[in-house]
């Protein structure tokens, strides 16, 4: 009995780039294919969410932007070991299609993939291309957009997909939204891992400065970094505000789902999450992020309507206090947020980049 067709997945060790990759490993599960996923050690421990039919492998690669001047200069020797040990397994187990998904980790797949001459596509989340995707943009197949109009090298076309959700945020796609008004809310606080201190920082201080009566109205959840976390916790008790503080949540699709607006960095995978549930936001790009790729992904919701964006230069207590009451004191408003940004979902992504798999799949065999 012939095996059902293999997808590798190739991807980093961020949420960014993961979140993504379990959605389309999701979808193609339920479509009938085999899935592995190929990143390092530190990618592998982020893998927890995916589904457990997906078989982890793990293999060598490293980069230039961590360690001293050894470190460094074994990056090549690393990377290359790690490619040979992918191309081991390819040609063990062949891949009918290899999708990458930007990070270092997803290097040596993509690398053993090019060099087998395996069907190849990346997924690029953010408007502007890292800077792994961008050296395979030239060297796959399709290059698959989450975010649109996105950056691409001269020469290098692209599809526009969106950015694929998991199926818990899709559970929650549209949800009713209730609007802010005299009754209880909920603001969700949530930061990646790259400079969410500076939401550590103003947000506490910002819901401090909230007239009493909207204050006194409101739970926040926030994620904040470890060392932040009793800073954080203190500030909220000391302004007598309701609030859960802890580095993760596991249950961002419910808690987008019953917020009255949600303040976030503007991480790809965050904003498409913002969108497909469809909720107000405020949104505070990270600038040192490549590219400035994080202003590009708040555009969509920003044009739109459906959130304020806030640059890291102008990110103050009272400018988020004074964002915060616009939404949070109309009502009619903030609603219209809501319906907007639901406008700019791409609820069918992971679906329409799962037929650009099979698509060419097909072709190339």
């Amino acid at each position: 009995m012939a095996k059902a067709p293999l997808l590798l997945i190739a991807a980093g060790g961020t949420g960014g780039h993961m979140f993504p990759a379990q959605a389309l490993a999701e979808v193609m599960l339920a479509r009938g294919w085999r899935v592995k996923l190929s990143t390092d050690a530190r990618g592998a421990r982020y893998a927890g969410g995916f589904p457990a039919e997906v078989a982890v492998e793990e293999v060598s690669s490293a980069t230039f932007a961590r360690g001293g001047l050894a470190a460094r200069l074994m990056v090549p020797l690393r990377v290359m070991g790690g490619v040979l040990a992918a191309a081991g397994r390819m040609l063990r187990d062949r891949p009918a299609v290899v999708v990458g998904f930007g990070g270092y980790p997803s290097i040596p797949a993509l690398g053993a993939a090019w060099a087998l001459r395996r069907p190849r596509v990346i997924h690029e989340q953010n408007g502007v291309l890292g800077q792994v995707n961008r050296i395979f943009s030239r060297r796959v197949h399709r290059v698959a957009c989450g975010t649109w109009p996105t950056d691409l090298p001269p020469g290098v076309d692209g599809v526009h997909i969106g950015n694929p959700v998991r199926a818990a945020v899709l559970e929650r796609a549209g949800a009713g939204y209730i609007a802010p008004g005299d009754y209880p809310m909920d603001l969700l606080v949530i930061g990646g891992s790259q400079g969410a201190r500076i939401l550590s920082d103003i947000v506490p201080e910002a819901v401090a400065a909230l007239p009493e009566p909207v204050r006194a109205r409101l739970s926040v959840a926030q994620q904040a970094r470890p060392e932040d976390i009793d800073r954080v916790v203190a500030a909220y008790d000391t302004a007598g505000i309701r609030a859960e503080v802890a580095p993760f949540f596991a249950d961002i699709p419910r808690r987008l789902s019953e917020a009255q607006l949600v303040i976030s960095r503007a991480g790809a995978s965050s904003v498409a999450d913002i969108a497909v549930i469809g909720r107000p936001a405020i949104l505070i790009p990270y600038a040192a992020a490549t590219g400035n790729h994080q202003a590009a992904n708040a555009r969509m919701l920003y044009e739109a309507g459906a959130a304020v964006v806030i640059p890291e230069s102008q990110f103050t207590p009272t400018a988020l206090s004074e964002a915060m009451v616009t939404i949070l004191e109309n009502p009619e408003g903030a609603a219209r947020m809501a319906q907007a940004a639901l406008g700019c979902g791409r609820p069918d992504a992971a679906q329409q980049l799962a037929e650009m798999v099979e698509t060419l799949a097909k072709e190339r065999t």
